[in-house]
């Protein structure tokens, strides 16, 4: 291992012995050497730590960080503090990645003499694979700059696709909100990124195997909910501080709405009255201070709800939610149903005739709710 590898890989660990063997193996087989990887134990109570340490023992590219439990910010952070290649690699210890991938990530990054090299990946769900086709073909194989390319801000942060330069992330101050648990922490680091890169490269190939059934996972828990909010209220204050709020604040708004939006259809009733309001609050105040404009939001249904939420109370904005999502998960079923079992020149018709009858119950009893909940507001 040289003194100053080419890539630092990064791996925060927190009770993963199930799959930690997997992805530390993708790790030390890679065809790229010249890599230092770094361990960080956040207080494991599993056999996370005897994993790691079986593996340093034959290999001197691995170096660990063991610490007591701090959650995920924190240890990334340390992370990157030990770092000392020149560009910085994520992966997470429930994931695994191709035998070639930095191979590949680091030629691109030293070929086009990039800040961030960024990749397509595969969601892997049961031992199945599907590729996530997120990198626009149009940008990719070329150095663009994100600023100028607003899909970038709106894409799931997938920190764990991508290698960054480390002086760029060291001249920008781009790092992690150590909150504690293991929740939307990418989120900010992911913003400021893009809030601060200039010479960026994606490529359309997927190397990362980002595992979705691990129950574990944070993307399984939606109690935590708020950090959501915690992380781009650190956004706003990054991007005020960088003097850079006046030109992204609005786009920052549109990206955030997209995040909070896809909460909201995962939430429990029990969680969804403190989330809603939360969400209606931060609005009113971007609406007051200008900050919402429509061309910044690239879909019309989040835009609708986002207005009808700044006009209506919480408890009629989370009616609104149950029956938009309510329709768009029948309208799914029933297309995978008519597809299995009618031949193709029918089931397009009668797929629509079903929505269409489906929409009009729901609308329906939409309406009875309303008029109930405008009663039980009168009486209150």
């Amino acid at each position: 291992m040289s003194k100053n590898p080419k890539i630092s890989i990064l791996v925060p660990i927190y009770n993963v012995e199930t799959y930690l063997r997997q992805c530390l193996d993708s790790l030390v087989n890679q065809t790229f050497t010249d890599t230092e990887i770094i361990c960080i134990n956040d207080g494991s109570t599993d056999g996370s730590l005897a994993i790691i340490q079986d593996f340093q023992k034959s290999d001197s590219r691995i170096k660990v960080i063991d610490k007591k439990n701090t959650g995920y910010g924190d240890s990334m952070n340390r992370g990157l503090k030990k770092a000392s290649g020149k560009y910085i690699a994520i992966v997470e210890p429930d994931d695994y990645i191709d035998l070639n991938a930095f191979e590949k990530l680091y030629d691109y990054a030293s070929t086009y003499d990039a800040e961030v090299v960024r990749a397509n990946y595969y969601i892997n769900k049961g031992g199945k694979d599907t590729k996530l086709l997120y990198v626009d073909q149009l940008d990719a194989r070329r150095i663009i700059n994100p600023r100028q390319h607003d899909w970038i801000f709106f894409q799931a942060p997938a920190i764990w696709s991508a290698i960054y330069k480390r002086d760029f992330l060291i001249k920008h101050d781009i790092k992690f909100l150590p909150t504690p648990g293991a929740s939307y922490q990418d989120t900010g680091f992911n913003f400021k990124v893009w809030a601060n890169a200039t010479r960026a490269f994606f490529t359309t190939e997927a190397f990362l195997h980002y595992r979705t059934d691990n129950e574990s996972s944070s993307i399984n828990n939606p109690g935590k909910v708020m950090n959501v909010c915690y992380e781009y209220t650190e956004i706003e204050k990054y991007l005020k501080a960088h003097h850079l709020f006046e030109e992204l604040g609005p786009l920052m708004e549109a990206a955030k709405f997209g995040a909070y939006y896809w909460n909201i259809g995962r939430l429990s009733r029990k969680l969804l009255p403190d989330f809603v309001a939360q969400i209606k609050q931060e609005y009113q105040e971007a609406s007051q201070q200008g900050l919402l404009i429509r061309s910044y939001f690239p879909i019309d249904v989040q835009w609708d709800l986002l207005q009808f939420m700044l006009k209506h109370s919480v408890r009629r904005t989370i009616h609104k939610v149950k029956r938009q999502y309510l329709r768009a998960s029948l309208r799914n079923t029933l297309k995978q149903i008519w597809i299995k079992t009618h031949p193709i020149y029918r089931k397009q018709k009668q797929i629509s005739e079903l929505i269409n009858e489906i929409n009009a119950e729901i609308d329906l009893t939409a309406t009875k709710l309303d008029q109930l909940q405008i009663q039980e507001t009168d009486h209150e």
